[in-house]
């Protein structure tokens, strides 16, 4: 309950801090306005006991598109707190409360999945961030998973690298980079099938139990890992570039479940680091 507390107050504290800041960033276009979240996902993590490791980096190069697997609402937090980003989303997050206008505040692009029709509009939108000096993420699932297997990758939302090039007089290419979240420890203890009942959240999940549930439990290991990115120009194949992602995100995923959380992360017995339920 400590725990719950201290992740309440700080993330008060922040708001009330950064918030305003980030309002007025956001109106006048300041560069500023990428970085605001960034720093607050990563005090966030600190605060959480959320240890990433990191395997490879984000590509410097824009227009960057990245493409990633999706298990838990963590996510957001474990990438805004490695990189600025802009997240794609689906809709119904933007009337969530609090949520949702934390999202807004994060300049999040809202799509509305079940109309078939908006896609080309999102796109477009994703498109013209790219341009723009945004690196966007994509979870290309188009939704959760148990956090072990790598859904397949749709690629309709792929075709915003086409837009992209289409508005932009500076770029013939766009950077597609896939990345992995693999969930790999709590507490230092190693994370087994039980994964989707402790972190993933999916499915039918209520947010609000399994939200409470992460936020009082151990420290929890991440392994963020960058595959290779690649340069597409208008030629390129929205399903190809897809399915090269997927591939090299269900890879990624498999080497860090099976590699475990870091050495250092198992022995360590920092306040962030204590014992967990074993999970197996």
């Amino acid at each position: 309950m400590i725990r719950l507390v201290a992740v309440a107050l700080s993330m008060l504290a922040m708001i009330v801090l950064l918030a305003p800041l980030q309002l007025v960033s956001i109106a006048f276009g300041w560069r500023l306005q990428q970085v605001i979240p960034h720093i607050f996902h990563t005090v966030l993590c600190a605060v959480i006991g959320i240890r990433i490791h990191e395997v490879g980096e984000r590509s410097k190069t824009a227009p960057l598109l990245i493409l990633s697997n999706h298990a838990s609402w963590l996510d957001i937090l474990v990438i805004g707190a490695k990189t600025p980003v802009v997240f794609v989303a689906k809709s119904e997050i933007a009337k969530w409360p609090l949520f949702g206008w934390l999202a807004k505040m994060q300049r999040t692009i809202f799509v509305e999945r079940e109309r078939r029709q908006s896609t080309g509009t999102t796109a477009r939108e994703i498109g013209d961030r790219m341009v723009s000096g945004d690196a966007v993420v994509l979870f290309a699932e188009g939704t959760s998973s148990d956090g072990i297997r790598v859904l397949p990758f749709r690629s309709a939302l792929v075709g915003s690298v086409h837009h992209a090039l289409g508005e932009s007089t500076h770029h013939d290419k766009v950077m597609v980079q896939p990345m992995s979240l693999a969930y790999v420890g709590f507490g230092g203890l190693p994370v087994g099938r039980a994964l989707h009942e402790r972190i993933a959240w999916y499915g039918d999940v209520d947010l609000v139990p399994h939200l409470i549930g992460i936020l009082t439990s151990g420290a929890i290991d991440v392994t963020v890992t960058w595959g290779e990115a690649i340069a597409y120009d208008m030629t390129a194949d929205r399903k190809q570039i897809a399915r090269h992602a997927e591939n090299a995100v269900r890879q990624m995923t498999t080497a860090a479940l099976r590699a475990g959380p870091p050495k250092k992360a198992q022995t360590d017995t920092g306040p962030g680091a204590e014992p967990a339920p074993a999970i197996a």
